[in-house]
């Protein structure tokens, strides 16, 4: 099965294997610290990279602000990246053209620098892929770390479940889902959810408002996610689906595929754990300025897992990410051609 690794695996084979020791580095490799944090004075220098597999039509302006996501949740504005575009053989000048009027949107938007990167056409692809790298910078007593939730936070899921996974699903499985029943207009409108996949501006006000850990949730859904801060924060958290927003496209294309949104990727949508005391204000906040969330949990001390209490009134409990929705698609229906 494609997709993220075991933390497992991880421990085992990558995160230990770091070369030399840097005293500068704030955080380093670890489960759900997607940004590193290196000590540059009385600032830190952040760093992302990220790759975007699952996804074929608008991969480049999902892959620059899927990486300045990770960056903004570690309290730093994304401010330069460096890209990697892998092409299939025999690729169009068309796809290329595509793909980076789609990187220079993004950054134009974000306010971001592409200063670097590497372009080639790659054997045995058969589809593109691209890799970027996003740095930014915060002050030294502001940034955040995935690891930071303590117990009594609340759980806050901002904006929804889903996004990124429903417009990818939109796009490139279109002729699946008119077989399931799927009409034109819920089809565009999902389609549209790629628009809403940053969350710069929310993870930086939150991180200014206190906010003791953020993560965004990429591949293994909103599940993956909360599973990755209550491994890397060494709690147990404890959810509440019935909470959590999930928009009616995300939930009407997952019933036709037999999907579940909470374990769809999810870029677009931020996972935040609030102090008590903070709680009040931060929804004060997003309540202003129209910002959707949910306060799905709280976090508990205890073995690092997650527990999630399903609307159907089951309840699981995750101590490792479940594998992507999204792969399980593509490897039924390929391309959805």
């Amino acid at each position: 099965m494609t997709g993220k690794l075991p933390p497992s695996f991880l421990e085992k084979y990558v995160w230990r294997r770091h070369g030399r020791d840097d005293p500068r580095v704030l955080v380093g490799p670890g489960i759900g610290e997607d940004a590193a944090v290196i000590d540059m004075g009385d600032r830190v220098l952040v760093l992302h990279s990220d790759p975007i597999t699952e996804a074929v039509e608008g991969i480049g302006w999902l892959a620059l602000n899927i990486a300045a996501n990770d960056v903004a949740t570690a309290g730093a504005k994304p401010l330069w990246a460096s890209v990697t575009i892998l092409l299939p053989e025999g690729f169009s000048e068309k796809l290329l053209d595509e793909i980076t009027r789609d990187l220079h949107r993004a950054a134009e938007e974000l306010g971001v620098s592409i200063v670097g990167g590497h372009t080639e056409e790659a054997p045995r692809l058969d589809r593109p892929i691209l890799v970027v790298t996003m740095l930014g910078e915060a002050p030294r007593d502001r940034y955040v770390r995935t690891g930071g939730a303590k117990p009594g936070d609340a759980v806050l899921v901002v904006k929804s479940a889903g996004l990124e996974g429903t417009s990818i699903l939109a796009k490139d499985f279109r002729d699946v889902l008119e077989s399931q029943g799927i009409g034109d207009n819920l089809l565009e409108k999902a389609a549209g959810f790629a628009a809403e996949v940053s969350i710069v501006r929310e993870a930086l006000l939150l991180a200014e408002m206190g906010a003791t850990s953020l993560h965004d949730p990429t591949e293994g859904g909103l599940i993956g996610g909360l599973v990755e801060v209550a491994l890397a924060s060494g709690k147990t958290l404890e959810v509440w689906e019935k909470d959590v927003p999930v928009k009616p496209e995300t939930r009407r294309i997952c019933e036709a595929l037999g999907l579940d949104p909470l374990k769809l990727i999810s870029s677009g949508a931020l996972i935040a754990t609030v102090p008590p005391e903070k709680l009040g204000q931060v929804k004060e906040a997003l309540n202003s300025m129209g910002i959707e969330y949910g306060v799905a949990g709280r976090v508990h001390e205890g073995a690092a897992k997650l527990i999630i209490h399903r609307i159907e009134g089951r309840t699981e409990e995750y101590e490792e990410p479940p594998v992507d929705e999204l792969a399980r698609v593509w490897e039924k229906h390929g391309s959805g051609d």
